[in-house]
């Protein structure tokens, strides 16, 4: 797989990391981020992932994961453990996300944050004009179906950086064509966030 092939999110990701990096991925999935993450750059990666299936197939690439629930903590790692933890679409998932988001920046040095904007003008319009639950390419789920549990904004999350006083290092906001520069909580169908203590 060229590298101009890759996802943009994951791109994005990757380019934040520096080289020979540890990373630990919490919500790894099949671990597809986490193996470019090895491969690019050169990081010492782990992963945590609930799914078993996940795991067979994080494994089958070469991964270190760990079966566990993040909603529980990350008493097993030490504080700044890691010089990056990740959660990219996970964070809507969780059912303690206050919990998961303080424990990621106790165990690592920074953390990225990549999730779906709930706020999109797409989804936005389809709950005024249908009175339906959206669906989007980044919401792809019928309401029945869907994993995520806490429904947040661009502009939600950078309300909860700053009351938390957590700071943004850097940013990226994503639609289908691209980067979105201008008004990113009404055009973008994902943010991806850097963030520190």
């Amino acid at each position: 797989m060229g590298y101009d092939s890759i996802r943009l999110d994951y791109r994005i990701i990757i380019d934040w990391i520096k080289g020979e990096s540890s990373v630990l991925d919490l919500g790894c999935h099949e671990g597809e981020l986490l193996s470019l993450i090895v491969r690019e750059k050169n990081a010492r990666a782990h992963g945590i992932e609930i799914d078993e299936q996940a795991i067979y197939n994080c494994v089958a690439l070469g991964l270190g994961v760990s079966h566990q629930d993040i909603d529980n903590g990350l008493s097993e790692y030490g504080d700044e453990a890691f010089d990056y933890v990740i959660l990219n679409q996970s964070l809507q998932q969780v059912k303690k996300p206050d919990v998961v988001l303080k424990e990621s920046l106790r165990v690592g040095k920074e953390v990225v944050i990549g999730f779906p904007n709930f706020a999109y003008y797409k989804a936005r319009f389809q709950i005024f004009f249908r009175g339906k639950t959206p669906i989007t390419p980044s919401l792809p789920y019928e309401w029945y179906e869907t994993p995520n549990l806490h429904f947040l904004s661009i502009s939600d999350f950078a309300g909860y950086c700053r009351k938390r006083g957590i700071k943004i290092k850097r940013d990226a906001f994503l639609n289908g064509a691209g980067i979105v520069r201008i008004l990113p909580n009404l055009l973008a169908q994902a943010g991806i966030f850097l963030i520190s203590k």
